[in-house]
C-alpha cells in the first residue's frame, strides 16, 4: 500500500502519461489524468484541444473545475497525472509524492508528432502553443511558476524508454513512502 497520493507532471510529450499508467499498474493505484478530462471536455463542447486551451485562457472555471475534480479524489491509492497536481496537493495539505518527467524539446516534439500523426513542424507549433497557454493560465489562475515548482523526483526521459522511467519512479516511491503523520 502506498500511503500518499502520487502526482506525475511534466510538459507535453515528456512521457508522463505513459510512465504514469505503468507506475499506477505496478503499484496498484487508480490512474486519473487531467489531460484525459481536459480532452473529453473539449470534445463534449465541440472544440479541438488547441481551441479549448485558448477558451480556457479566458475562462478560469475550466481549469478550476478540472483541478477540483482531480483534487477531490487525491489520496493514498491514487496517481494523478497533471502538470500542477503535485503542487495543488501540497497546497491543500494532501500528502503527495510529486514527480516530474521531462525531456528535451526535440524529443517531446517527435513524440507528439508520432502520437498525433502530425508533421514535426506542426507538432512543434502545437506543443509550444500548449505550453505557453498552460504557463499563462497556471500563473494567472494559481500563481504557479512551473519553472520554480519543486518536485520530489525529476526523471529526464530524453534517452529512456517508458519502462525505465516508470521503474525509476516506482523505485523512488517505494523507497520514500511512509505513512503521513497525522
Amino acid at each position: 500500500m502506498i500511503h500518499r497520493a502520487v502526482a506525475i507532471g511534466g510538459p507535453p510529450g515528456s512521457g508522463k502519461s505513459t510512465a504514469g499508467r505503468l507506475v499506477a499498474g505496478t503499484l496498484g493505484l487508480e490512474y486519473l489524468a487531467a489531460g484525459d478530462v481536459f480532452r473529453a471536455e473539449a470534445k463534449s463542447r465541440g472544440f479541438t484541444l488547441e481551441e479549448f486551451g485558448r477558451y480556457a485562457e479566458a475562462h478560469p472555471e475550466v481549469d478550476r473545475d478540472l483541478d477540483r475534480r482531480l483534487q477531490d479524489r487525491a489520496g493514498p491509492g491514487v496517481l494523478l497525472d497533471g502538470r500542477i497536481q503535485g503542487i495543488l496537493c501540497r497546497r491543500h495539505g494532501i500528502p503527495v509524492h510529486a514527480i516530474v518527467v521531462t525531456a528535451s524539446e526535440a524529443v517531446r516534439v517527435r513524440r507528439v508528432a508520432a502520437r498525433d500523426g502530425e508533421s514535426e513542424a506542426s507538432a512543434r507549433a502545437l506543443v509550444l502553443a500548449r505550453e505557453a497557454s498552460e504557463r499563462a493560465r497556471y500563473r494567472r489562475f494559481y500563481d504557479i511558476d512551473l519553472d520554480s515548482a519543486p518536485a520530489d523526483l525529476t526523471v529526464d526521459s530524453t534517452h529512456l524508454p517508458p519502462s525505465e522511467v516508470a521503474a525509476a519512479v516506482v523505485a523512488w516511491v517505494r523507497a520514500h513512502d511512509e505513512e503521513p503523520v497525522r
